[in-house]
C-alpha cells in the first residue's frame, strides 16, 4: 500500500498540473472556432440580406422599414446587435442594442473584424460592404454576442476536471492490483529488496536470514548492469594503447586475452651459426601485433622458422618483441605432411581462392581436408593448455582456422570467442561448391562475435547461413542462432596503428626521396609510382603493368620520366598457381622494359624479395602515386599505410574498388582494376594532380585512418565482448538468485 500512495500521490498532483495547463490551451482554441464561426455566420447574413437591405436605404423615409428589418433580423439569441454606416463613415441606423463602444470603422481601415471585450463576455464586431447593383451604399456592421463562450469554457473546465480525475482513479486502481498480485509468493522477497528494504543495506542487515544470500546476488548484479550502462562510447575514446588497457582493466577486469593465427609476428631464422629474426610481410600481423603489446596476452602460432624450437622454452614459449618483451607466443609444431595439406592445400588451394573471385579454380582434396581438421584441433588443445581461466577472451584469426571455434567452445564453453575473417565471404552460390560447408559454417557458429571487414561480407555470410544451415538468422539484431548458442555477425574494418611504428625516426621526405632514388639508379626527377603486396593472384599485379604500360602508349611524354617500382614479397611458392604467377609477372614486366626502356630506365622496377616494415614506409614516403589494385580483398592495409606514411600530405592513392579500404578512403582515386583504360588515365591524373588537391585529399585520409585505428578496430571487439560478458554475468546471477528465492 505504501509503495501505491508513493505512485499515486505524485499521480495525481502531476494530472492536476496537466489539468491547469491543458485549460487555457481548451480555452484558446475554443475561442478561436467560435471566433472563425461567427465570421462565417455574418459572411451568409449579408449575403442573404444584400438585396432587401440596399433596397431599404436607397427608400426616403426608410427608417422606420430598416429598423423593423433589422429587429427580425436580431431575433436569432446569437446576434446582438446591427447598424448601418453610410459611404460617409456614419451610423445611419442601429437597433437600440448597438454598444456605444462600437463605431462605424474609417474606409482606410485594415481590420472589419474586432473583438470587444464587456464583463458579461466579448461581443464578436464585423463590417461587410452592402452594394445594390454595382453602387456601394454603406457597410452592414454585425454584433455578435460570444459571452456563450465564457459558459462553455466554464463548463470545459469541469469536464477535463472531471476527466483527468478519472484517469488518476483508473491508473491507481490499476496500480493498486498490480502491487497486490507482484507481492505474492517469493516474487514478494526479491520486490522488497529492490524497493529498499534490503538491496540498499549490507546483506548482513536485511531481517530475514533466507534473503540474505539473495540481497548478496542482487546488489552484485546491480554493479554488473551499471557497469553495463556505464560502458565506453567509442566516439569519445582517442585510441591507443592505454585506451586497450582500459577496457581489459576496467570492463574486462583484467580478463585473459588469447590470439590464434597462423603465421606469428616474429619467426626465428637460423644462418649458418647465426639466428635472425624475421617479422613476416603480414596485414595481419600488422594489425595485430600492436594489440598484444597493449594486452600483455598470449600469441597462439605455428612455429614455422628454421630456429624456431632452438628459441623457446620447455612450454614452447617466449617472450616478444626482443627489445622489449610485452607478451608471449606460444609456438604449435606441425609436420610437412600437415602443413602441406593444412595450410597450402585446404586453406590456400581451396578457400583462399573460393573466396576470392580472381578466376582461380578452388582445389578440395580429402588429405587435404583430414589435415586441416587435425590442425585445428591441435590448435584447440593449445587454447586449452594456455587458458589460465575456464573463461577466457579467444581472437580466432582468419580462414585457416575455421573449425577451431566450435572445438574451443567444446573445450571452454565459458569462453568469448570472438572469430574474424580477414578475407571476403563469398555468395552463397560461390560457397556452395564447397564439400564441406555445412562443417565450415557449423565451425565458425562456434563463435561468440564473428566479425568481417564489410557490411557486404557479412551480408554474405547470412545469405551462406540461410541456405545451408537450419539457423535462425535474425539480419535485425546481426544474431544468428545454431546449437543453442547466438553468434553476433559485426562489421569491424581493419586498420593500423597510429602513429605507425616503422615510421618513428623516419628522415625526411624530401631525403626519402633522394635515398630511394639513388638507390635504383634513377634521376631525382624521375616520377616514382609503387605497388606494394605479397606475389598473389589477387593483387592484380598484371593488370597493374598492363596500365603501365598503357600509360606510355597514350602519354609517350612519361617515357623516361615515370617509373613504377613494384615490392612483392614471395608467397605460397610450393603452389603452382603462384609459380606461375611469378613467371607471368617477371616475363610481363621484362616485356614492357624491353618496349619502353633503356640501359638507363626502365618503366618497370620489379623488386620479389622481401622488405621490412621500415624500408616499406621509406619507400612509401619516396613515391609520388601508391597503386593498389587488387581484384578481390578484403580491407588492404597498403593503401591506410602509404596514407600513414606521407606527413608531408603529398603523394596520390589509386584503389581498386574491391578492396575493403575503398569503402573508407573515398579521397583516394577509385579504379576498376580489369579496366586498363580508366587504371592509365588514373595514373595521368595522378601524375598530374596540382599540390593542393593532393593535400586535400591525402589529408583527410590521414584523418580517417587516425581516427579509425587498429586500435579502434581492436577495441571495438574488446567493448562487444566486454558486454555480453557483462550479460552474461547479470542473467546468470539472476538465474541463480531466482532458484535460490524458489528453494528456499
Amino acid at each position: 500500500m505504501r509503495i501505491s500512495l508513493r505512485f499515486i500521490v505524485p499521480l495525481a498532483l502531476a494530472l492536476t498540473a496537466i489539468a491547469y495547463a491543458v485549460v487555457p490551451l481548451v480555452d484558446r482554441l475554443t475561442l478561436n472556432w467560435f471566433v472563425r464561426d461567427m465570421e462565417i455566420r455574418a459572411k451568409l447574413i449579408t449575403n442573404a440580406t444584400q438585396e432587401p437591405l440596399g433596397a431599404l436605404v436607397r427608400e426616403p423615409r426608410a427608417k422606420q422599414k430598416v429598423m423593423r428589418f433589422f429587429e427580425r433580423i436580431i431575433e436569432d439569441e446569437r446576434i446582438y446587435a446591427l447598424g448601418f454606416c453610410d459611404q460617409a463613415g456614419k451610423l445611419a441606423y442601429a437597433t437600440r442594442t448597438f454598444p456605444d463602444k462600437v463605431r462605424c470603422p474609417p474606409p482606410d481601415a485594415p481590420e472589419r473584424t474586432y473583438l470587444v471585450q464587456r464583463p458579461e463576455g466579448p461581443l464578436h464586431v464585423s463590417a461587410h460592404p452592402v452594394a445594390l447593383e454595382g453602387e456601394t451604399l454603406g457597410e452592414l456592421v454585425i454584433v455578435h454576442d460570444m459571452s456563450f463562450v465564457q459558459r462553455r469554457s466554464e463548463d470545459t473546465k469541469k469536464y477535463v476536471f472531471y476527466l483527468f480525475t478519472m484517469i488518476a482513479a483508473v491508473v491507481a486502481l490499476i496500480t493498486v492490483v498490480i502491487a497486490e498480485i507482484s507481492w505474492r509468493g517469493w516474487v514478494a522477497g526479491i520486490k522488497a529488496l529492490i524497493s529498499g528494504e534490503g538491496l540498499l543495506r549490507s546483506p548482513e542487515q536485511v531481517r530475514a536470514p533466507e534473503l540474505r544470500p539473495i540481497a548478496k546476488d542482487l546488489r552484485a548484479l546491480v554493479r554488473d548492469l551499471e557497469a553495463e550502462r556505464r560502458s565506453r562510447d567509442e566516439s569519445q575514446i582517442g585510441w591507443g594503447p592505454e585506451a586497450l588497457r582500459g577496457i581489459l582493466r576496467e570492463d574486462l577486469k583484467g580478463d585473459e586475452v588469447l590470439i590464434v593465427s597462423n603465421r606469428e609476428p616474429y619467426i626465428h631464422v637460423r644462418h649458418g651459426n647465426v639466428i635472425e629474426i624475421q617479422r613476416p610481410a603480414s596485414g595481419l600481423v600488422t594489425a595485430l601485433e600492436p594489440v598484444m603489446r597493449a594486452c600483455s596476452g598470449t600469441w597462439i602460432a605455428h612455429g614455422s622458422g628454421s630456429a624456431d624450437r632452438d628459441t623457446v622454452d620447455r612450454n614452447d614459449h617466449i617472450m616478444v618483441p626482443p627489445e622489449r618483451p610485452a607478451y608471449r607466443i606460444r609456438r604449435v609444431w606441425l609436420t610437412q605432411e600437415e602443413e602441406q595439406g593444412y595450410y597450402y592445400g585446404f586453406a590456400n588451394e581451396g578457400l583462399w581462392p573460393l573466396c576470392h573471385i580472381a578466376h582461380t579454380r578452388p582445389i578440395f582434396r580429402i588429405q587435404d581436408w583430414e589435415h586441416y581438421r587435425t590442425v585445428n584441433q591441435r590448435f584447440s588443445d593449445a587454447v586449452a593448455d594456455e587458458a589460465r581461466t575456464d573463461n577466457p577472451i579467444v581472437l580466432v584469426q582468419d580462414y585457416h582456422f575455421a573449425l577451431l571455434p566450435r572445438l574451443v567452445r567444446e573445450r571452454l564453453p565459458g569462453a568469448t570467442i570472438i572469430t574474424f575473417w580477414h578475407i571476403p565471404w563469398p555468395n552463397p552460390e560461390a560457397f556452395g561448391i564447397l564439400p564441406w560447408r555445412e562443417a565450415v559454417l557449423e565451425g565458425l557458429l562456434g563463435s561468440s562475435i564473428l566479425g568481417f571487414h564489410t557490411q557486404f561480407h557479412c551480408h554474405n555470410f547470412f545469405d551462406t547461413v540461410d541456405r545451408f544451415l537450419e539457423a535462425r538468422v535474425d539480419r535485425e539484431t546481426s544474431t544468428i542462432s545454431h546449437g543453442g548458442e547466438a553468434t553476433e555477425v559485426r562489421r569491424y574494418p581493419i586498420s593500423i596503428e597510429w602513429p605507425p611504428a616503422a615510421l618513428a625516426d623516419q628522415p625526411p621526405v624530401a631525403e626519402c626521396r633522394q635515398q630511394v632514388r639513388r638507390r635504383l639508379g634513377v634521376s631525382p626527377e624521375t616520377h616514382l609510382g609503387l605497388g606494394v603486396d605479397r606475389l598473389d593472384y589477387t593483387k592484380g599485379i598484371l593488370e597493374r603493368f598492363l596500365a603501365v604500360e598503357r600509360l606510355l602508349e597514350l602519354e609517350p611524354r612519361w617515357i623516361g620520366k615515370f617509373s613504377f617500382v613494384q615490392i612483392a614479397a614471395p608467397s605460397r611458392s610450393s603452389i603452382d598457381e603462384y609459380q606461375g604467377l611469378d613467371v607471368k609477372v617477371r616475363a610481363l614486366a621484362q616485356r614492357i622494359n624491353q618496349r619502353f626502356g633503356s640501359d638507363s630506365y626502365h618503366p618497370i622496377i620489379l623488386k620479389i624479395e622481401h622488405h621490412d616494415a621500415r624500408d616499406v614506409y621509406i619507400h612509401y614516403r619516396a613515391a609520388d602515386l601508391c597503386y593498389v589494385s587488387s581484384l578481390h580483398d578484403g580491407m588492404n592495409l597498403v593503401a591506410k599505410e602509404f596514407a600513414a606514411a606521407r606527413d608531408d600530405e603529398r603523394g596520390v592513392l589509386l584503389l581498386s574498388q574491391f578492396t575493403g579500404a575503398s569503402r573508407e578512403l573515398s579521397e583516394a582515386l577509385i579504379v576498376n582494376p580489369y579496366d586498363i583504360e580508366q587504371c592509365a588515365a588514373a595514373l595521368h591524373l595522378a601524375l598530374t594532380m596540382p599540390a593542393e588537391e593532393q593535400r586535400a585529399r591525402m589529408r583527410s585520409m590521414r584523418n580517417l585512418v587516425q581516427e579509425f585505428n587498429v586500435y579502434r578496430w581492436a577495441g571495438r571487439m574488446l567493448n562487444d565482448a566486454a558486454r555480453m560478458r557483462h550479460r552474461h554475468r547479470v542473467l546468470s546471477r539472476a538465474r541463480a538468485a531466482r532458484l535460490e528465492a524458489v528453494k528456499r
